[in-house]
This record gives structure tokens, C-alpha cells and sequence, in this order.
């Protein structure tokens, strides 16, 4: 089995895994400090609470869909270390802005009119800062590790996005939100500290014009990397992943206090339950796979997820309120019968899902020439980003036609079955690839 353990011992992984780190922390410290705020002391509506996280959700995902094409040019042209530089010194500006909304709301200045839309132009600008990094962060891996490493090293870099992921939903849930404004400042800083020690990562093509009009070449993009069928089947397999994965984070909050009655301390405790599964299948799939890369345990991995899905929705609907209306606390919520059971169907959620994703994404990364591993994954990027867009407003419609919550949990579900489809039809093609050989 290929070990993971030396790559953070060395240069040419850590200050990458350090930064993505940072980053991930810092990104969603801000966004869980942002969305609880708003969803447990401005607003006290489930309407209006899904409104406003999907609205936030989309504001995220927008970047990637419009700026994808360039920043995959970019990657690919210019050296990979100086831009990832030059994109963590904007994150200490985009903090600035979304950190002066988090103190404008604590203070209750303007909250509507001014925090508010503080907070979502700073979500805004972590989407496009996201958008540059993205393609980046992977791309990088097969140009500084060995072919023997990539596996381990995307699997080391998605348990630590998601173990960042988790400490920063911790620390939003239990800080107050004018601290959360001074240590996403703080932590913006460190991350531009780290990037400045990622070894150089030149350009492995000649250098060419950028395309700047950004629809065009994103259609182009698509176009060109969509060709091959089997990248075609990776990209859409990751993209319905990841519209599930938005249903399911936009319903977290508003979940927790209308269906089960809890405060956001147990919402909290959710995302963090669904970051360490994360974590855990990232990490696990490197040991079932023996560091190589394959889409082998694809299938089963969302199928199970698809089940975890229906145990999670049986729960919620069997949940009883507490009589006196209040909200339960963190204590209050696990001394119940059913909260065991709802936990650990989170859990299974979670780690199928990373044991699903992350030989995906290692598969773009090597299947791929070295030159145009940031273009594949900026154009995967692209996709995904209309896939969760368009599971966040399947998400609102559903709320606004007066659907249940917990009924719109069995749509994750469905959606998990297509995912397992691509990823056998993936997977055939890997073990055969002259019959997938074929323009998609």
C-alpha cells in the first residue's frame, strides 16, 4: 500500500496541504459564522432561512461557473505557485469586507441593508477566490508527486479540506461572530504566509493568449474536455455529487431547528459530522485501492450513500418535538432515543460520499496529460457548479410549493442512483477502455 504519511513531510506537498487547509478553515469559518447569525438571530422563518442560505450557496457557486474557463488557462500557462500567491493576498482583502459585515451585524447596524450585503459580497469574493484556487490545488499534485502519490496526495488534500471544514464549523458555532470577524482576518494572513513556501510549478505548455471573454471559453472548454468519454463520465458523476452534496448543506440549518427542534449547536454538530465522514472516506479509499487510481469502489460507495440518505430521512420523520416547543441543545438533543441513529446515518452519508469522490477527482488529474490537468479540472469545475446551481433552486422551488424538508431528503437519494450509474459506466470503461474509446 502506497503511504500518505511522508508527503507532509515534504516541501513539495506541505505548504500546498497547509494552505488548502487554511483556506478551507478560513472560508468556512466565515460562511457558518455568516449563515447561523443570520438564520438563528435575524430571521425566523424556514422559508425565509432556505431562501437565504440558497441565495448565499449560489452567490458561491456563481464564480465557478463564469470564471472556471480562465483560471484553468491560467493554471496551465503561468506558474501555479505564483498565482496561488497572489489569490491568498486578495483573500486578506475579501476578509476585510466580509469580516466588517459580521461586525456591522453583532453591532445591529444596518443589518439589511449594509451587513447583510457585506456578508454576501465577501461570500461572492470567496467564490471567485475559490474559482482560481480550485483548479490549482490539483493540478499541482501530478506535476510535484510521483505518479505512485497522486492518489494519496488528493486523498491527503481532501481529509485535510474537510478536517479544515470541520474545525471551522466548530469555531463558528461556538465563538461569537465579532470573533469570527477578527480570526478570519488572521487566518487569511497565515494562509498568504504558506503559499509563499509552495515550490515553483512552471508552465508545462507554451505560453499563450488568455481567452478573456468568458462565456465563449467556457463553452469551449466544456466542449473540448467533455470529448473523451471517460473523462465525460468522471465530470458527471462529480457534478451530481455535488448538486446532492448542496441539497443537503442548504437543508442542514433550517433542518435542524424546524424538523428537529435543535438549537445551532446541533446544527453545528451536523457539518461537523458530515466534514470528519469526509475526511474518513478520503482517507480510507487510498487504503482499499492501494494508491491505485480507480473508479472501482465508485458505484457502491454512492449507492451506500443513497441508503444512508433514506435511514437519515426515516429518522427526522420519526423525530419527536420536544413538549415544551424549546430548542434542544447539543446535551439536550444526544440524551434522545433517536439521535444516535440520526448521527451515524450522517456519518455514513459522509463517508461514502468521500469514498465516492476522491479517486474521481485523482482520475481527472492522471488520465489527462500534466498540461491540461487544470483546464480538465476548471471544466469539471464548470459542471459541477451548474449542477449544484441547479440543485440549489430545486431546493427553494421545493420549499416555496410548500414541500416538507424532510420529503426533499428522498430527492438527494434519487439523485445518488445516477451518480452510481455514471460511475459503473466509468468504471467499465476503465477496464476496458477500447470499447469506451468513443466520443461521448
Amino acid at each position: 500500500m502506497t503511504t500518505s504519511t511522508h508527503l507532509v513531510r515534504t516541501r513539495r506537498f506541505w505548504p500546498l496541504f497547509v494552505t488548502q487547509l487554511l483556506g478551507a478553515f478560513n472560508d468556512n469559518l466565515f460562511k457558518n459564522a455568516m449563515v447561523l447569525y443570520v438564520v438563528y438571530s435575524v430571521y425566523d422563518s424556514e422559508r425565509a432561512e432556505t431562501k437565504f442560505s440558497a441565495i448565499a450557496s449560489g452567490l458561491f457557486i456563481l464564480p465557478f461557473f463564469l470564471l472556471s474557463a480562465l483560471s484553468g488557462q491560467l493554471a496551465d500557462m503561468r506558474d501555479k505557485a505564483r498565482i496561488i500567491r497572489i489569490v491568498k493576498a486578495c483573500e486578506i482583502a475579501i476578509m476585510l469586507v466580509g469580516g466588517a459585515g459580521l461586525l456591522l451585524a453583532w453591532r445591529g447596524i444596518a443589518v439589511d441593508t449594509l451587513a447583510i450585503p457585506l456578508m454576501l459580497a465577501g461570500v461572492l469574493a470567496m467564490g471567485v477566490h475559490s474559482t482560481f484556487f480550485g483548479p490549482i490545488k490539483y493540478a499541482i499534485l501530478p506535476q510535484h508527486l510521483r505518479p505512485e502519490e497522486v492518489l494519496a496526495g488528493t486523498g491527503l488534500v481532501e481529509a485535510g479540506t474537510y478536517l479544515a471544514i470541520l474545525a471551522g464549523t466548530i469555531l463558528a458555532g461556538w465563538i461569537p461572530v465579532q470573533w469570527a470577524a477578527a480570526g478570519v482576518l488572521l487566518t487569511a494572513f497565515a494562509g498568504w504566509a504558506s503559499a509563499r513556501m509552495i515550490p515553483p510549478a512552471p508552465p508545462m505548455v507554451t505560453d499563450a493568449p488568455l481567452d478573456l471573454r468568458f462565456i465563449r471559453s467556457s463553452i469551449a472548454l466544456v466542449r473540448n474536455t467533455m470529448h473523451d468519454r471517460r473523462v465525460f463520465l468522471a465530470v458527471v458523476a462529480i457534478s451530481v455529487f455535488w448538486a446532492i452534496g448542496s441539497v443537503l448543506i442548504i437543508q442542514f440549518p433550517p433542518l435542524a431547528r424546524h424538523v428537529l427542534s435543535a438549537s445551532k449547536g446541533v446544527a453545528n454538530l451536523f457539518l461537523v459530522m458530515f466534514s470528519v465522514g469526509v475526511a474518513l472516506g478520503s482517507v480510507s479509499i487510498n487504503a482499499l485501492l492501494k494508491g491505485k487510481v480507480s473508479a472501482r469502489f465508485a458505484p457502491s460507495a454512492v449507492l451506500g450513500m443513497a441508503l444512508f440518505v433514506v435511514l437519515f430521512e426515516q429518522v427526522c420523520a420519526h423525530w419527536h418535538l420536544p413538549p415544551d416547543g424549546g430548542l434542544l441543545g447539543p446535551r439536550q438533543f444526544l440524551e434522545q432515543p433517536l439521535a444516535l441513529p440520526l448521527l451515524l446515518s450522517l456519518l455514513g452519508i459522509a463517508v461514502c460520499g468521500g469514498m465516492f469522490v476522491v479517486p474521481l477527482y485523482a482520475f481527472l488529474t492522471t488520465f489527462v496529460d500534466k498540461s491540461q490537468a487544470a483546464r480538465t479540472i476548471a471544466a469539471n469545475n464548470i459542471v459541477n457548479s451548474g449542477a449544484m446551481v441547479a440543485g440549489a433552486l430545486l431546493a427553494v422551488a421545493l420549499s416555496a410549493l410548500g414541500v416538507p424538508i424532510v420529503q426533499q431528503l428522498l430527492l438527494s437519494a434519487a439523485m445518488c442512483l445516477v451518480s452510481a450509474w455514471m460511475g459503473l459506466l466509468l468504471y467499465r470503461a476503465e477496464i476496458c477502455p477500447a470499447a469506451f474509446s468513443r466520443q461521448a
